[in-house]
């Protein structure tokens, strides 16, 4: 059963036919929208600001999700993959946008729609990442327009998620 607590009187919540995994933590002021997968070994926590997530977002193994107190909520929206190992903090991932394995996007920084951000890249504080782009490297920088291919991905990932959600329902 996952650990899902209170903090200060806040509890996380989240839509209809959510998935998440029997060893995911979710704690405190964290708001999540419908069909979103939050995977094992993740972290969510929103003991020191607000966290909220869109609908269709897929929050992979291993991943934390956190904020910074009185500086920095976390906003994820919706149709967002977060890969293996990643960790979110503090910053805004717009919708359509794939979070590589092992990355890190840091307090203030904004991930705008169709962006993907390279496995192991490191998005530093009050980055922007321009929508249409694939962000790699670290510090990460911008490298070259997403294919579209790429951008199909985006928009066809999450829902291959709700499908492997489904095998555990």
């Amino acid at each position: 059963m996952p650990l899902i607590l209170p903090v200060k009187d806040k509890a996380p919540v989240w839509g209809d036919d959510c998935f998440i995994a029997e060893n995911a933590s979710i704690v405190g002021d964290v708001i999540m929208g419908k069909n979103c997968s939050v995977w094992f070994n993740t972290v969510i926590r929103g003991d020191v600001n607000t966290i909220t997530i869109g609908d269709y977002t897929n929050i992979q193994d291993g991943t934390v999700i956190h904020a910074t107190y009185l500086k920095a909520a976390t906003t994820i929206g919706s149709y967002v993959s977060i890969g293996h190992n990643a960790l979110v903090h503090g910053c805004t991932l717009k919708n359509n946008v794939l979070v590589g394995m092992g990355a890190i996007v840091m307090d203030n920084a904004i991930v705008e729609e169709f962006v993907i951000v390279a496995a192991g890249a490191i998005v530093l504080e009050n980055t922007i990442c321009e929508s249409g782009y694939l962000y790699a490297g670290i510090p990460a920088k911008k490298i070259k327009p997403i294919t579209e291919e790429q951008r199909e991905l985006l928009k066809k990932l999450p829902h291959n998620y709700v499908m492997y959600a489904g095998w555990f329902k």
